[in-house]
């Protein structure tokens, strides 16, 4: 059971062990692009290349899915970011229950956006859980995790893509060790809840360290991004890092190679950027041809 790009992964490592995966539940087709066309999601359309029994149910709680779904006879459920909450009947199905890998190490992050709030908090740590689910959320037992450090620089996107893979192991690992493993409590401390995130969340606020804004910009690319206002107009940023620095916050302080603001407490370097109808380019070439110049002021003023 799994939606996004995320679940690929596993559900090819399943496939590759060769497990008998009976069916592949996905979250409906939805309007894409433009021309609003369906379009199915990435787990979808790899069950179809993979000649596997899909089912996409608009509803998992009544109706025929939930009928159907019990007369399977599943000895286990494999949910990844499938995005909706199973309801107990659901979860008690399968004659093991259900199986969620998890992009934190729990109970750190639990809920919805785990890979952008850790990077978001500046986590120097993250991993995959592999958990026993049960009604709460995220709460279930731990079967099995794996830790990863997170980079100085990266990205959500960048580590979302580690995580994909990294969870495709545990899981499969875990199936091979059925037999040994043994179930833990998590811990009762250290608990923190990984909240969707917001439109809203994209505005970059240069009142706040340069650290703060640096996270900020490395968990929310590529959506909900990470903007601010200069010249009258969006200036939506990609990539930075923190450099040394002081002036008042959201002020030029260099603009002849390298494009620097300064922040609460030190700077922001802005690497890569995008003014309003343009494409992401490198600093430099935004500075070559916006004609940018030291002491002009980024964000509301």
């Amino acid at each position: 059971m799994g939606t996004p790009a995320y679940a690929v992964p596993t559900l090819n490592a399943l496939v590759d062990a060769g497990l008998d995966v009976v069916t592949v539940v996905a979250q409906p087709d939805r309007p894409s692009g433009r021309g609003k066309k369906l379009q199915a999601p990435p787990v979808a359309q790899r069950a179809i290349e993979l000649g596997l029994n899909l089912r996409q149910p608009k509803a998992i709680r009544s109706g025929p899915f939930f009928t159907n779904f019990q007369k399977l006879d599943l000895d286990l459920a494999i949910v990844v970011a499938y995005g909706r909450i199973l309801p107990k009947v659901l979860l008690d199905s399968p004659r093991l229950g259900c199986w969620n890998a998890h992009g934190s190490l729990l109970p750190r992050w639990r809920g919805a956006a785990p890979i952008e709030r850790a990077v978001q908090a500046g986590d120097s740590e993250t991993g995959v859980c592999l958990m026993q689910m049960d009604e709460g959320l995220d709460t279930g037992d731990v079967l099995a995790r794996e830790s990863t450090p997170i980079g100085e620089n990266e990205r959500a996107i960048e580590l979302r893509e580690r995580l994909s893979l990294l969870s495709a192991t545990l899981v499969v690992k875990a199936l091979q060790n059925i037999d040994t493993l043994r179930p833990s409590p998590q811990e009762t401390s250290g608990i923190s809840h990984a909240s969707p995130m917001k439109k809203q969340e994209s505005s970059l606020d240069f009142s706040q360290d340069s650290a703060h804004l640096h996270n900020q910009i490395r968990a929310f690319f590529p959506w909900p991004g990470s903007q601010t206002v200069f010249r009258d107009d969006t200036f939506k940023i990609h990539k930075a890092r923190p450099v040394e620095g002081s002036g008042k916050p959201g002020e030029i302080l260099l603009a002849k190679k390298r494009l620097i603001v300064a922040c609460g407490q030190g700077a922001l370097e802005i690497i890569e950027a995008q003014l309003p109808g343009k494409r992401a380019l490198p600093a430099q070439a935004i500075l070559n041809g916006a004609r940018i110049q030291a002491g002009e002021i980024m964000g509301s003023h």
